[in-house]
């Protein structure tokens, strides 16, 4: 077995707060997905930074597609491993 992690990346903290309410509802997502805030290089305004929503998945149970599916939901995508 080995860890896997997933990484979604959205457009803003609302849309990534948003999509982390949803995971355990929709895949039961026992652990809390991490948020982090993604600046590009020589960004300085936080609202134009991305958003990464973290979601750990140590049974690899998560179905990538689907996850991509849901960050399509909110104008993100999965990040390809």
């Amino acid at each position: 077995m080995t860890d896997v992690r997933h990484v979604l990346v959205l457009p803003d903290r609302d849309a990534a707060e948003q999509l982390a309410e949803e995971l355990p509802d929709r895949f039961g997502v026992p652990d809390e997905p991490q948020l982090v805030r993604d600046a590009l290089a020589g960004e300085d305004d936080a609202e134009d930074a991305q958003w990464l929503v973290v979601v750990e998945d140590p049974e690899s149970r998560l179905d990538p597609k689907e996850l991509d599916a849901l960050a399509a939901e909110f104008e993100g995508w999965l990040e390809a491993p």
